[in-house]
């Protein structure tokens, strides 16, 4: 299990794949978007998003992690489509 599947959920959707985080397991910085939700890096800042919290506001990452991310989902679709 991915350290992104143990800090927050997928949300079932048919168009795009949301992550909800659990604001838990964020330190402030990154709950305000001030460091990337996944490796805590602070400059340059976090802009892509990652996902969303409970209450709605977005999640940020920085560029390499944003990638991991959307590998991650790359390769959940892959096994969704492979299970039909």
């Amino acid at each position: 299990m991915s350290g992104l599947s143990i800090m927050c959920d997928q949300s079932a959707t048919d168009t795009i794949t949301t992550y909800v985080f659990d604001p838990r397991s964020l330190t402030h910085a990154q709950a305000m978007g001030d460091a990337c939700a996944v490796c805590h890096v602070k400059w340059p800042r976090p802009r892509h998003p990652l996902g969303e919290l409970p209450d709605g506001p977005e999640v940020y990452g920085c560029d390499e992690c944003a990638g991991f991310v959307a590998a991650h989902t790359a390769q959940g679709r892959a096994h969704a489509l492979a299970a039909h």
